[in-house]
């Protein structure tokens, strides 16, 4: 599939890029927007406005140089822990789901949930700064009780595409959690006969 144009919550545009790898093999990345330099130089220049401001009146050193450390510290910390570019769901219908983030840093995290642990995926509605917010996550099965649920994973919890862009990611995984579904129901009716 191509690359498609979506909105996340705010109306910010995001793009949806779905690869089919096999018939059970599937990734999609939402891809955010960049972080603009000219809101990152408005900020810096507002902040050390700020603090000259400051120094001009006070001839305090110490005032203008902590504001300096300080902006130059948050700047790399947002970049480096919060602000991510791309998210990427990768869903193999015999191993599991594979969830990656890529920070602006350039720093990757990646997690891996087995496809045993996996109940199913859903799409589900949450409030969200006096709104409705509609998200994508992974039901973790019990392992003492399959029917029961023990936990949720939130996907695609920086990028908030909207339900548009969540339905494309939601029908194609269910397609291939039926098919592997059914692929695991026709293997255990395969040696059902044998071993009796």
């Amino acid at each position: 599939m191509a690359e498609e144009e979506f909105t996340d919550i705010n109306g910010n545009s995001i793009s949806l890029d779905c690869q089919t790898h096999s018939a059970f093999c599937r990734e999609f990345t939402v891809n955010s927007p960049k972080l603009s330099l000219r809101k990152v130089m408005v900020y810096t220049c507002f902040i050390w406005i700020f603090a000259y401001t400051i120094f001009y009146f006070t001839e305090n050193t110490a005032f203008l140089s902590s504001a300096i450390i300080v902006t130059l510290i948050g700047m790399m910390g947002y970049i480096h822990f919060v602000k991510v570019d791309r998210e990427t769901l990768l869903i193999i219908g015999s191993l599991g789901v594979q969830l990656s983030s890529a920070y602006a840093s350039g720093r990757q995290s990646t997690t891996f949930i087995e496809m045993n642990k996996l109940k199913d995926i859903v799409i589900n509605e949450a409030v969200y700064m006096h709104s409705i917010i509609y998200y994508m996550c992974i039901l973790i099965k019990d392992p003492a009780d399959p029917d029961k649920v023990t936990s949720l994973v939130p996907l695609f919890q920086n990028s908030k595409p909207r339900l548009n862009c969540l339905v494309h990611v939601y029908r194609s995984c269910q397609e291939i959690l039926a098919q592997t579904r059914l692929s695991m129901k026709q293997d255990k009716d395969w040696k059902t006969p044998e071993e009796t």
